[in-house]
């Protein structure tokens, strides 16, 4: 079993964005950010729900599929689940639908206690007030002998990684520059100390690294 963080960063570290707006909750940033990752073919099919079996295939195809493959549970942050947003909507049932691409049980790190939500496709949200450890401890229950995923948001990796909690760490590099947001790597130094770094460049100019323990 192995715990395991999947990102897309800026060339300067950023894995958040600034410019959202009203009208444009996500941001153009966000949108650039993600664009290789959002072209793939299993981008579109598990996220969108598209059957047309189109979207890139290359290199950032491969990181896109390997994201999805093997995972038993996944340990997210409050907002990514986007409670702080609608944290006095008892109905607010994620973003991602009746069909989130998860499949899986999905822990939310919380201080607001809520029911847990279960979905047709097997994905089932837990809300835990809990440390990292403990949550972990409960993910790997969840999961068996399949791998957990630490999904986000950015200071709930840092939190993981600064425990020592990840076997290992992918980050997709995006040829782009940003210049605020929220950083992943503050309060990291060193943490390719002791172990294997592999990095592979896509068609689209995103360099994927891969920190493994």
């Amino acid at each position: 079993m192995t715990v395991r963080v999947d990102l897309n960063i800026s060339l300067d570290g950023f894995a958040t964005t600034v410019d959202q707006t009203p009208e444009n909750p996500m941001g153009e940033d966000w949108g650039r950010l993600v664009s290789a990752y959002t072209a793939t073919r299993t981008f579109r099919e598990r996220v969108m729900g598209e059957t047309s079996g189109e979207g890139t295939t290359g290199v950032d195809e491969k990181y896109a599929s390997a994201y999805f493959e093997g995972i038993g549970a996944e340990i997210m942050g409050a907002g990514m689940f986007g409670l702080h947003l609608n944290a006095d909507d008892p109905d607010w049932r994620g973003w991602w639908g009746e069909e989130p691409p998860f499949r899986v049980p999905v822990f939310v790190l919380t201080h607001v206690p809520r029911e847990s939500i279960e979905f047709a496709n097997g994905t089932v949200f837990h809300f835990l007030q809990a440390s990292p450890k403990d949550a972990l401890m409960r993910a790997r229950d969840a999961a068996g002998s399949a791998d957990v995923r630490i999904g986000g948001g950015v200071d709930v990796v840092r939190q993981f990684l600064a425990a020592g909690l990840v076997d290992r760490l992918h980050v997709g590099i995006a040829p782009i520059l940003l210049g605020d947001g929220e950083r992943l790597w503050d309060g990291l130094r060193g943490l390719e100390d002791g172990v294997e770094v592999v990095s592979e460049v896509a068609e689209s100019g995103v360099v994927h690294v891969t920190f493994q323990r």
